[in-house]
């Protein structure tokens, strides 16, 4: 019988993307996240058609699922305060990832919600809403454009799934946009308790965000619950803890989607332990 619980880790795209899969899969994983390109530039990458099939066929082959993460310096709620040069080449550089994605069969890429200098929400938003639509109305592919809520280490922008249905929600191309939940963030951030939360649940499903919920990013938190620090643990570790994950493993909108853990390696270099953890509690 499939598993309902997706479970992999961030991989090193060392060797290809083809290689990424096949190091995800030899350590059990059922999912895996990569970087499409360097995660510290907006540079654009040529892509090698053959290895993105070969990693498609693969994980079609495996039965493995796949996201891919945006680099870094994505910021669609700075929009062009930066500057038009900078953001043409963010859009052309979210526009290069997209493809990526859709060549290796991937849901889609992960991106931040981002933030502003002026710190002004208002504006923020208008940002990425225009930034969003500004690399939709040019992607005709299937790979989709997933929001990831905020810790709100750098500001309170994105940390609510209010904001990241109504950015959806305002969006020229919604259904192009799902959603990429991270558990350690949503525990900084007040938005999970990292327990039994119905109320969580409630809000998810009256919003509509769950029925958009296409990944998530399964970590623990090295600081308590509201402290608003982007510090992740390895699962079971931290301040959510086994409890809190077993409880959120059993939850519907968690089912059949990849569940990606962004922490450090075990004894081995791999995420392997952690892995077989998850699957038992699953």
């Amino acid at each position: 019988m499939k598993s309902r619980c997706y479970i992999g880790a961030h991989v090193s795209t060392r060797g290809g993307f083809y290689k990424a899969a096949q190091r995800a899969r030899e350590t059990g994983a059922l999912s895996f996240q990569y970087f499409p390109k360097n995660p510290r530039s907006l540079a654009l990458k040529t892509l090698d058609p053959s290895d993105a099939e070969e990693c498609r066929a693969y994980c079609e082959m495996h039965h493995l699922k796949s996201i891919a993460h945006s680099p870094y310096p994505v910021n669609p709620a700075a929009g062009a305060s930066r500057g038009e040069e900078g953001y043409e080449l963010m859009v052309a550089s979210l526009l290069n990832d997209l493809a990526i994605a859709e060549a290796c069969g991937s849901v889609g890429i992960v991106v931040h919600f981002g933030h502003l200098r002026s710190n002004d929400p208002l504006e923020g938003y208008k940002n990425m809403i225009s930034c969003l639509d500004a690399v939709l109305s040019r992607w005709t592919g299937n790979a989709k454009i997933l929001i990831e809520n905020q810790a709100g280490d750098h500001g309170p922008m994105g940390t609510t799934l209010e904001e990241m249905v109504q950015i959806r929600s305002l969006s020229r191309h919604g259904e192009r946009i799902g959603f990429c939940l991270d558990t350690c963030h949503a525990f900084a951030a007040g938005l999970w308790n990292g327990g039994t939360d119905e109320t969580l649940l409630e809000k998810g499903e009256k919003l509509g965000y769950w029925s958009a919920l296409c990944a998530v990013h399964l970590n623990d938190s090295r600081y308590p619950a509201g402290e608003r620090k982007d510090r992740h643990a390895r699962i079971g570790t931290g301040y959510i803890g086994e409890q809190g994950f077993r409880w959120l493993l059993k939850q519907h909108p968690f089912h059949h989607i990849p569940l990606v853990m962004e922490t450090e390696p075990g004894e081995d270099g791999t995420h392997r332990e952690d892995i077989r953890k998850v699957l038992e509690w699953c």
